[in-house]
């Protein structure tokens, strides 16, 4: 149902949670075919910025995992997020997989593109993730990567050897007219993207990754032209009941498929620390995030879109029970060609389970 890199105790909590309503555990096959179960939130806000302050209820999210036959899975994930006039449905996630082996399964669907560490371990659902927003060079509609790959992924590994080595390949439409989203309806110029990564969690070190990704694909930009696109992405990860140490960096470059080069490429990065604390004081986690994203003025398809950010978070969450999460949050940041600003966010995110 949910990707086995979530940090190790939160992954516990909720299967534990889900098991028994949901089929996991002590049930018949025939009882198991389709489990379900779903997140959501509840926030609170006051900035100093001209955005809205208030009450907003926030994403709404379902899943599903049906076991079809032998090696067949299928999950979804779908959404409902509120805006002025009416709550927007979406669908995030529709994978169909077939496992041959543990080095070899093979997915076709709507995923969330296995570039880098945080787009493929928290998934929708703020409950997952420690801080209450992602990081903005992968927040769900920034367009600095793509989220979502609508494809065909071959995915495996050797968790077993000294190094704990997997990998992910795929290939797929390019990301549509609107690069913040992946080409649903077909590839928007013929040209499909190709993706890679590989992630290696040592047995020796408990909580470890180290990857690097690689995206390509020849894109729409925004004024009509063909650009050819790279991205480049790093991450290190110390995730642990303790400390947590998440850091990641993604490069992007842009040129003209006509082949006229020598533009400059981007860059954005987060690092976020987080501890959680000891003894009976262990459901108090206290973190902190900085980022930036950096797009120099000559870069070829991003310097019109204005995503230049520099933010710093900083926050405490509480775990009351097992499947509910309160933080408070503040954050300082600076979107390109506006004002600095200060807000203060309170959430409870909190985890559905059924059968």
């Amino acid at each position: 149902m949910l990707r086995g890199k979530m940090c190790g105790c939160r992954l516990g909590i909720l299967v534990a949670a889900i098991a028994p309503a949901s089929g996991i555990a002590g049930q018949t096959a025939d009882d198991a075919a389709v489990r379900v179960s779903g997140f959501g939130d509840f926030n609170y806000s006051v900035t100093d910025s001209d955005r809205r302050e208030g009450f907003r209820l926030g994403q709404m999210v379902g899943h599903v995992t049906a076991d079809l036959d032998e090696g067949f899975t299928f999950f979804g994930e779908v959404s409902l997020t509120g805006g002025d006039t009416e709550y927007a449905f979406e669908v995030e996630r529709a994978r169909l997989r077939y496992d041959f082996t543990d080095l070899f399964k093979i997915s076709a669907g709507r995923v969330h593109t296995p570039l880098g560490y945080w787009n493929e371990t928290f998934h929708h659902g703020s409950w997952l993730q420690t801080s209450a927003m992602r990081p903005e060079m992968i927040a769900f509609g920034n367009r600095y990567i793509p989220t979502h790959f609508v494809g065909v992924i071959a995915e495996g590994g050797l968790p077993s050897s000294s190094i704990g080595l997997d990998y992910s390949v795929g290939i797929g439409n390019g990301r549509a007219g609107d690069i913040a989203r992946a080409g649903d309806a077909g590839d928007v110029n013929g040209h499909r993207a190709l993706l890679a990564s590989i992630r290696s969690r040592p047995i020796s070190i408990a909580g470890l990754e180290l990857g690097v990704s690689f995206y390509s694909d020849r894109l729409l930009a925004p004024d009509g032209s063909d650009a050819n696109e790279r991205i480049y992405a790093l991450h290190a990860v110390l995730d642990r009941d303790g400390p947590e140490i998440l850091a990641e960096w993604a490069h992007v470059t842009h040129d003209p498929a006509t082949g006229t080069g020598g533009f400059p490429g981007s860059n954005a990065y987060y690092v976020q620390v987080g501890y959680q604390s000891p003894g009976s004081f262990d459901s108090v986690k206290p973190y902190a995030r900085v980022e930036q994203v950096v797009v120099p003025t000559g870069a070829y398809v991003f310097a019109p879109l204005a995503l230049n950010y520099d933010g710093v978070v900083v926050g405490i969450r509480y775990d009351p029970s097992r499947l509910l999460a309160l933080r408070l949050e503040y954050r300082y940041e600076r979107f390109e060609a506006q004002a600095s600003s200060n807000s203060v966010y309170a959430q409870a995110s909190f985890v559905l389970a059924g059968s």
